[in-house]
């Protein structure tokens, strides 16, 4: 399927566009993604079960608490890797973190990480470190699929959904996996909303944006809705406004969203000192460093 094509060829029905991130954002899944399917079997795949206590601290630290959460899961594993090599209690315990050089260089020369790509690669490679990162991500698809569900959106999320539905159009930006998506919107009778929902095999959040806005909407008529620092990074790369759903403050960021914020889109005054405070806040509620 040509992802890219059909972004472009997405059909300008209205004057606003809104992208939005979905874990996290719209619903409330990532603490019970991260912790109970995808940490899990990191620790299990990649023979962490000695110093599972720290593997556990990085993987969360990466993935909700600093400001690299919200990223794709393979560029996840590489950064929770690189803190894992700097952290002596796993070379006390014995565990020697691998350089995982095939990891990296596909993920240097690979757009859309997703595991469609993955399996393309181990299937013309045989590598066996692809192949046992694969291995890692289709267990926690099925582990997120056995125990993810009955999830609700945050409130004020089917307000905002239903107030915009007439004045703009509405996709998903989000590096999780098409199928995961369209299940948990679907589930939650959400998806009549949306014109399109662009998941990791639609490349980059910053390409979702790209294909699916240029050359159709003036560039203050686009809004981005995340949060994670990465949604943040998709907004600026187009040009383009954000919205920061801050991390443990969901309720009430989607709150002064409505109260305020989309308004504020739709009428044209959100760019300039409004946003900027929501950014300075946004960037105070993530920090760059673990504390170890």
């Amino acid at each position: 399927m040509d992802y890219v094509a059909e972004m472009i060829n997405l059909p300008k029905k209205h004057e606003f566009f809104i992208g939005y991130d979905s874990d996290g954002c719209i619903f409330d899944t990532m603490e019970i993604k991260q912790k109970e399917c995808f940490c899990p079997n990191f620790i299990k795949h990649f023979g962490l079960q000695a110093a599972s206590r720290y593997a556990r601290d990085i993987w969360v630290f990466v993935n909700l608490y600093s400001k690299t959460r919200g990223c794709n899961r393979f560029l996840a594993v590489q950064h929770a890797l690189a803190f894992m090599r700097d952290h002596k209690e796993f070379a006390k315990r014995g565990i020697t973190i691998g350089n995982y050089s095939a990891l990296n260089a596909w993920i240097k020369e690979e757009t859309k990480l997703g595991n469609p790509a993955l399996e393309a690669k181990v299937a013309a490679t045989g590598d066996p470190e692809l192949a046992a990162v694969l291995k890692w991500s289709h267990a926690v698809n099925a582990a997120i699929t056995d125990m993810v569900y009955g999830i609700p959106p945050f409130p004020g999320v089917r307000e905002i959904l239903a107030r915009a539905c007439g004045k703009a159009d509405q996709i998903v930006v989000s590096q999780t996996p098409l199928e995961a998506l369209a299940r948990e919107w679907k589930e939650n009778k959400l998806d009549h909303y949306l014109c399109m929902i662009c998941g990791q095999e639609y490349g980059t959040k910053t390409e979702h944006l790209k294909y699916t806005t240029s050359g159709k909407y003036d560039r203050e008529k686009v809004l981005m809705i995340g949060d994670a620092p990465g949604d943040l990074k998709a907004a600026r790369a187009n040009n383009v406004l954000f919205y920061p759903i801050i991390p443990g403050r969901e309720e009430e960021s989607w709150a002064k969203l409505n109260e305020e914020g989309i308004d504020r889109f739709f009428n044209g005054t959100y760019a300039g000192a409004y946003q900027e405070s929501l950014l300075d806040e946004f960037d105070r509620a993530l920090p760059e460093f673990p504390n170890w």
